[in-house]
């Protein structure tokens, strides 16, 4: 049994066969703790998204073991995997992927609905999570009336609604400016770290990286605690 929140084994995703396969993953390994944020660094194409959608439980590896916590997620069945992603992993994207037509606040009650909460007990966590993000004023608020700033915290507080174990965050500052990007990368460790939650933050911006605990390096699918870029 693992005494980590996160725990990668020897994980590889090989995409087609024969003389055209391309390996995006090649041998990663590493552990992650609770109150832990993981900087995951390194070009485009290097294989960052693809890691953390296995470690998500959205892409099955072609080899090795995810675990989170005490359950081997790649040994769960797609049913299994969507319940688990509802229940232990929170998501923050580039592109926010609120739901346009909900206010601020339906947009993270929607997600405690999938997990089978759709009572008060919903809406008041829903509530507690915009006023500590200081979206207060903002919650009836469509994401077209909202800054990029104040998406991206509607974002983190919709992957906080069902209090997961770990946060995944890809590229969280690709739509904002430095400064809100800073705000952001900020807010997002101090909510880890104040809820003892596991994080990984992939980035190609550097100077977001000085908020990570520690830094791994992806270059052609294999993974390092060096920028050999």
């Amino acid at each position: 049994m693992s005494g980590h929140a996160v725990d990668v084994r020897n994980v590889s995703k090989v995409h087609g066969g024969g003389h055209t396969a391309v390996t995006a993953v090649d041998n990663a390994s590493f552990t992650l703790a609770r109150g832990e944020l993981l900087g995951l660094a390194g070009p485009s194409g290097s294989g960052k998204t693809t890691l953390l959608s296995i470690i998500g439980a959205l892409l099955r590896p072609s080899d090795g073991t995810v675990r989170i916590d005490t359950t081997e997620i790649t040994t769960l069945s797609h049913r299994q995997q969507t319940a688990f992603r509802v229940r232990r992993i929170g998501f923050v994207f580039q592109s926010f992927n609120l739901v346009p037509f909900l206010t601020a606040r339906e947009n993270l009650t929607v997600v405690a609905s999938l997990g089978g909460d759709r009572g008060r007990d919903a809406r008041r966590r829903a509530e507690q999570l915009l006023d500590e993000l200081g979206l207060t004023d903002r919650r009836r608020g469509l994401p077209e009336q909202l800054s990029g700033g104040e998406r991206q915290r509607v974002a983190i507080g919709r992957a906080l609604m069902n209090d997961p174990d770990v946060i995944l965050v890809d590229e969280p500052t690709a739509n904002l400016d430095t400064e809100h990007g800073k705000q952001v990368v900020k807010l997002i460790s101090d909510e880890i770290k104040s809820r003892n939650k596991a994080g990984i933050m992939v980035t190609h911006d550097v100077r977001m990286l000085d908020y990570a605990d520690r830094v791994l390096y992806l270059l052609d699918g294999r993974l390092s605690d060096r920028d050999d870029t």
